[in-house]
């Protein structure tokens, strides 16, 4: 019954809610700008109740005179579109879940002064706090009897209290000495320097009144790592089996050869304390993670590389019999990566999304035969959940912005968009048409790239191009909207814009992603010059006498690259958080297992392949005028590699700028800082080939923050 009402409310809004990425009638179109960018709401999370009759999902907004952005946590229902917010306007709340019984939402924020779990009323009234520790609460999760809950705290391994962790925090403060002694690394690690802390799962009781009370208990005793992993680890890290009994949870076990080490394994734990952590994946020394368990609990799934010291390998689906112990892996032969899992009401399926060809779709997989059939198709596919045959779902594309929508697994029936989401905001702007395209790359190879039109495209017109080069290396300027390399805010400026995705990239098959490991110089530099003169002879209102380059990180390596070795198409170049000197990157970088499987073992035994293509080499052939922008507390590519290649422009006499920010990482996230970010670029680009956003600036007189 429940399937058929839905049939027949996708049948009649299936299309009608639908709304093109162009302008309003009546309105002035103007373009995209890095204003508007910064001031998007940003949709994720989709979750349905356990009921399945509402969806949870979260919300971004951007506190301009805050310079942050503050989440919130909204319900809806097929039928309601954004439907209401949950927690109070103004009030940062992150990380919802439901209860067990659909009653409650739970969720973190640090409205009393400090992080801890809180919860409303899923019809809504007044939030509730649940913990009140002495620590910030990093993560959580409720038992499947909504009767305890799972949380994570940053603790000193030898305090057997929260309290003793605040105490000497406390003490530490007051301290006159401000000097640090380690004895091993990391001693930083992205944005944060190591303080001896762990961040470690413990179990607290829920009263009746719904509020933990007492002293936790560590799950995660005699663990030397972090649970969940840091810098990006969650709640998914770790999972209560669906008798409440025990929890898996995935560490990085690898004491003092942590820094070189991609060894994460899973582990169970009785949550009664009645036995110590056990190790469950010992026998794999690449990464475990992300367990889920079957809705019986007879079956353990989880995502499993197979060569240790490899962070890009593919993720395949591994199955543990409990009972047995055995393990199996499913759809062994589809040459994907598995990401987040979401196991299918019927206990048959498993769903994944993942990068697929310059897409991010979601595929089923069959957990009998690992037969693999993809569900839901374009654009990007981020936050998803699984309720029968109904799916909820985030898209967005180079075009759009995240916008939540319904959809069926097997029904054919249409798709329905249940929100929009800056509707309003981009009513007046028109975004640049996009395409992708393909060529014959490096040995012949198809390889993928898109073109993006600049928003005031006139047939027979020629535009400058923006010639963006992703970082990682091993991953994709797909089909996405991204929020800090937006296509759309070089076609808001009239540029045209050309992203190729270069061996080494993710979602062509882990053959071509493991191609570019030992070989940074090589086989994606010929993709980058085979896709510029592909799309220029495909093309023609690219134009190629004016055109700059631009990178971030690995990106940043290949503009110092190009730099020194191609550097003759280019007008200008954008180098963000580059690096400059492979050797010097080798020893300084935190995660050193990157550096070593990239460039085939430690610095002072891999010296052939470092110096092969090491930009430093060929700083004497640069040329062409660089920007170059980088954070202060970027660990990954530190700062001393972007100050060192404004020397090396400086020194020769070559027109370059640095733009230096002191209080931001690898990414640049303040949302004044990504607005001067981008407008340091556009002048920049419009300096060297001329005043190509002359027209899109006209048109969006009017349309900067408010």
């Amino acid at each position: 019954m429940r399937l058929s009402l839905f049939a027949l409310t996708l049948a009649l809004a299936g299309s009608a809610l639908a709304q093109s990425s162009g302008t309003a009638p009546g309105t002035n179109p103007r373009g995209f700008t890095a204003n508007d960018l910064v001031m998007l709401d940003r949709v994720s999370a989709p979750q349905f109740s356990p009921d399945g009759e509402r969806i949870l999902y979260a919300l971004r907004e951007t506190n301009w005179e805050a310079d942050r952005g503050i989440g919130s946590l909204w319900i809806t229902d097929p039928s309601s579109g954004h439907g209401r917010r949950l927690t109070p306007a103004g009030t940062p709340a992150a990380a919802g879940a439901w209860s067990p019984d659909g009653e409650f939402v739970y969720f973190l924020s640090a409205r009393s002064g400090s992080m801890q779990v809180w919860r409303v009323p899923a019809d809504g009234g007044e939030a509730q706090q649940v913990t009140a520790y002495p620590l910030d609460v990093g993560s959580f999760r409720l038992n499947p009897a909504g009767d305890a809950i799972a949380l994570s705290f940053e603790v000193f391994a030898d305090c057997a209290t929260l309290a003793c962790t605040a105490e000497r925090h406390a003490a530490n403060a007051g301290d006159k000495r401000t000097g640090v002694l380690h004895d091993r690394i990391f001693v930083r690690h992205w944005d944060t320097w190591k303080d001896g802390t762990r961040s470690q799962v413990f179990l607290a009781p829920l009263g009746d009144d719904g509020k933990a009370s007492g002293e936790p208990r560590r799950l995660t005793r005699g663990i030397d790592g972090d649970v969940p992993g840091k810098p990006f680890g969650d709640q998914s890290d770790y999972v209560f089996s669906p008798d409440g009994k025990h929890l898996v949870f995935s560490v990085r076990i690898a004491g003092a050869s942590e820094p070189w080490s991609t060894n994460f394994d899973l582990f169970e734990v009785a949550v009664d304390g009645s036995a110590a952590p056990r190790n469950l994946t010992d026998a794999n020394d690449a990464h475990d993670g992300g367990p889920v368990f079957s809705a019986d609990g007879r079956t353990l799934f989880w995502r499993a590389m197979k060569r240790p010291g490899f962070e890009a390998d593919r993720f395949g689906l591994m199955a543990m019999d409990r009972a047995s112990g055995q393990v199996r892996e499913i759809a062994a032969g589809w040459d994907r990566s598995f990401d987040t899992l979401v196991l299918g009401d019927d206990g048959r399926h498993v769903y994944t999304a993942t990068l697929d060809t310059g897409t991010h779709p979601v595929f089923e997989i069959n957990l009998d035969s690992g037969a693999v059939r993809r569900v839901v198709a374009g654009g990007n596919i981020a936050g998803f959940d699984i309720d029968g045959d109904r799916i909820v779902f985030t898209r967005d594309t180079i075009a759009k912005p995240a916008d939540l929508y319904l959809g069926a697994i097997r029904a054919r029936i249409a798709e329905r968009r249940l929100t929009h989401y800056n509707a309003e905001r981009l009513s007046g702007v028109r975004m640049g048409d996009f395409e992708q395209f393909s060529f014959a790359g490096w040995n012949n190879a198809k390889v993928h790239g898109y073109v993006i039109k600049p928003w005031n495209h006139q047939p027979g017109q020629k535009a400058p191009v923006a010639f963006l080069i992703h970082g990682g290396p091993q991953s994709s300027f797909h089909n996405q909207w991204h929020y800090r390399w937006n296509a759309q805010t070089y076609a808001g400026m009239g540029f045209a814009v050309v992203m190729i995705d270069f061996h080494g990239s993710t979602g062509y098959g882990q053959a071509f992603t493991d191609s570019i490991s030992e070989d940074w110089g090589g086989k994606p530099l010929v993709d980058l010059q085979k896709g510029w003169a592909a799309a220029l002879e495909k093309y023609d209102f690219l134009d190629g006498e004016r055109a700059c380059a631009l990178g971030g990180s690995y990106g940043g390596y290949m503009v110092n690259w190009i730099a020194g070795t191609w550097h003759e198409p280019w007008d200008c170049f954008v180098n963000h958080a580059g690096l400059l000197d492979l050797r010097s990157m080798a020893y300084s970088t935190e995660e050193l297992w990157f550096t070593e499987w990239e460039n085939g073992g430690v610095p002072w035994e891999a010296v052939e392949t470092i110096e092969k293509h090491n930009p430093v080499n060929f700083v004497q052939n640069w040329r062409v005028p660089m920007l170059v922008i980088h954070g202060q507390k970027d660990y990954r590519v530190l700062v001393e590699q972007g100050l060192a290649t404004f020397t090396a422009l400086q020194r020769q006499g070559i027109e370059s700028q640095l733009l230096y920010f002191p209080d931001e990482n690898h990414w640049i996230l303040r949302p004044h800082n990504s607005v001067q970010w981008h407008e340091t670029v556009k002048a920049w680009l419009q300096r060297h080939v001329g005043n190509a956003g002359a027209a899109a600036s006209a048109g969006a007189a009017g349309g900067g923050v408010r």
